[in-house]
């Protein structure tokens, strides 16, 4: 479900962050209050907008207990652009390794991705209608109508000779190639397309092999101006010199429904408008875009500590200008990052949020603090977030017929020993849930495909003789759970 920001409450997006994540109800009400916010904010007159930033969110918890995945699903409920990063993958500026800047880039690939996939939706029936017609000239070549004799564009022929580009495809036209077909041809041509075009809309020809000719993807961009990578913000020379390279076109033989496909997409890119692609993605990505910073603990610095602790400190002071507000260039256009959403979230064992340095503090006023899991949450996640863990087992399973059944008391004993292993290891929160299922149906999983299909009774004795001895074993247990 996706959702304009306008249609939920605070209210409502909690309610459906509660399908998905037990408990924590603090941090959701703080991010749902934020991103209903930003719907106020958009309501406001425009002097005021401008001053109302976003009120960034810091979340302190273990890992495992759901703070990533809160703001996940909290993206994915609204339709906002998302990025998870590290904050440990960061280098200061000056160091080898990736610069903060990565993080907006990021964002707005996926804002521009967004904006296409709902674009080529809008224009998908007319793609697909010249899909078939281009999937019909393949079948029927000598129904295709006359083409057009071309004349080459000198610098595109130029371009098209260094880059190894396909002249046929970019040219323009000057005079109509052959003569007119007879009529009685000309209209046994057209009784031909229309049966064809009635049987590939029926998928007929579906799993039949034709020879087409696609455009080819480029392994990497043609060139950069001033030697920088275009994902680090850089101008691809392909992308600036645009129609004047001939897409380079290489033939394939595919099925009629792949070669659907293939030409689906390609008609749709050619029916969308890239540039307002781009600027309603920069738009999207300032005014509604979220990052999510996290193991930002990783780079707090200790009192009293040296050496390694430097870089950190440059990490932070690198993060700070974005957070707070700046204009990155990006190969899709600047992008100002005052209205992004920033929630970092760090486990804050080995330092406190205190030890980030002031500034950067001073941009994340909402802390939130995440409960550690309790058996019963794990009881609660086994079985009642749609799409529980047990049900995803017992719908891989049942592809082979075993038709997995769990009692409660065999919930009530993963969920037991799923405690017990994060008490005498480190505590992973619910992530333990997954290495305790996956050796409790270790044996089920791969004998499933020769066993006799039926069902199969998960109870308390069942998965305490699994997992028993593992778990009152803590060596054991630490290299198997």
């Amino acid at each position: 479900m996706t959702s304009t920001l306008g249609d939920l409450t605070p209210r409502q997006i909690v309610s459906e962050l509660d399908k998905y994540i037990i408990g924590q109800a603090k941090a959701k009400r703080s991010v749902a209050i934020a991103m209903r916010n930003r719907y106020r904010r958009e309501r406001v007159g425009d002097e005021m907008r401008a001053e109302i930033i976003p009120k960034n969110i810091l979340m302190i918890g273990p890992t495992g207990v759901g703070k990533t995945e809160i703001a996940r699903r909290l993206a994915g409920l609204t339709g906002a652009p998302f990025v998870k990063v590290e904050a440990t993958k960061y280098t200061e500026v000056g160091y080898v390794g990736r610069d903060v800047e990565s993080m907006v880039r990021e964002l707005v690939e996926v804002a521009v991705r967004m904006v296409q996939e709902e674009r080529r939706e809008d224009v998908r029936e007319a793609a697909e209608r010249a899909a078939v017609e281009r999937v019909i000239d393949a079948l029927h070549p000598e129904t295709r109508q006359p083409t057009t004799q071309m004349q080459s564009n000198p610098l595109s022929a130029t371009l098209g000779s260094l880059f190894g580009g396909n002249l046929s495809a970019n040219q323009s036209p000057s005079a109509t190639v052959g003569t007119a077909a007879p009529a009685g041809t000309t209209e046994q041509h057209a009784n031909t397309r229309e049966q064809a075009r009635s049987d590939v809309s029926r998928g007929f020809y579906d799993v039949r092999l034709v020879e087409i000719e696609i455009e080819e993807t480029p392994s990497m961009p043609i060139g950069v101006i001033g030697g920088m990578d275009p994902s680090m913000g850089g101008a691809d020379l392909g992308d600036m010199l645009g129609g004047l390279i001939p897409k380079k076109r290489t033939k394939k033989r595919v099925t009629v429904q792949e070669a659907r496909r293939i030409f689906a997409l390609e008609e749709a890119n050619k029916l969308i408008d890239m540039d307002a692609v781009k600027r309603e993605a920069l738009r999207r990505a300032g005014e509604n875009g979220i990052i999510f910073i996290d193991e930002i603990d990783k780079v707090a610095g200790r009192e009293g500590s040296h050496g390694p602790d430097v870089s950190r400190e440059g990490v932070q002071r690198d993060i700070l200008p974005i957070v707070e507000g700046s204009t990155v260039n990006t190969k899709h256009g600047q992008l100002k990052t005052d209205h992004v959403l920033f929630i970092a979230a760090g486990a804050f064992h080995m330092s406190k949020p205190s030890d980030l340095i002031p500034e950067l503090q001073g941009r994340f006023p909402i802390r939130v603090e995440l409960d550690s899991l309790t058996a019963e949450d794990f009881r609660t996640i086994l079985t009642q977030p749609r799409n529980a863990l047990v049900q995803q087992y017992m719908a891989l399973l049942g592809v082979e017929n075993v038709q997995l059944e769990f009692s409660q008391d065999a919930v009530d004993q993963i969920a037991e020993f799923a405690m017990q292993v994060n008490d005498q290891s480190e505590n992973i929160g619910a992530r333990r849930l997954h290495t305790v299922m996956e050796r409790l149906l270790e044996d089920v999983s791969f004998d499933a495909p020769e066993q006799a299909s039926g069902p199969l009774k998960i109870d308390g004795p069942y998965v305490r003789e699994k997992l028993l001895e593992v778990v009152k074993d803590a060596d054991l247990s630490h290299f198997i759970l």
